[in-house]
């Protein structure tokens, strides 16, 4: 489970992989469709789909000669149990807060 976790934040932790992730939550795409919208080589798209593929974010399936590109959305699972830890450490700090202004208050 913690290298699923490392490879997700590894994954997302660069802003061009960020970009794919949000265009593929919008609609499959192939590599090259995904090349047209940057300003980089095809082979420095499939690395960062590479990583993203090694980090659980997207999934890839062959028809035909095309290899179609798809968000999972699964894969953020890890990532968002990492942060939710921290909404909850968060909150109990906030609640201690407000309850020692209210009883300060009194």
């Amino acid at each position: 489970m913690q290298s699923q976790t490392q490879n997700a934040f590894r994954a997302l932790a660069d802003p061009t992989r960020r970009d794919i992730v949000q265009m593929l939550a919008v609609q499959e795409m192939t590599i090259a469709q995904l090349t047209q919208r940057f300003d980089m080589t095809r082979a420095a798209v499939k690395k960062h789909l590479t990583v993203l593929s090694d980090g659980g974010l997207i999934t890839v399936e062959t028809r035909g000669r095309e290899r179609i590109n798809r968000l999972e959305p699964q894969g953020m699972a890890p990532v968002l149990d990492w942060l939710s830890y921290f909404d909850q450490f968060w909150d109990e700090r906030l609640n201690n807060l407000k309850e020692a202004i209210e009883r300060k208050d009194r």
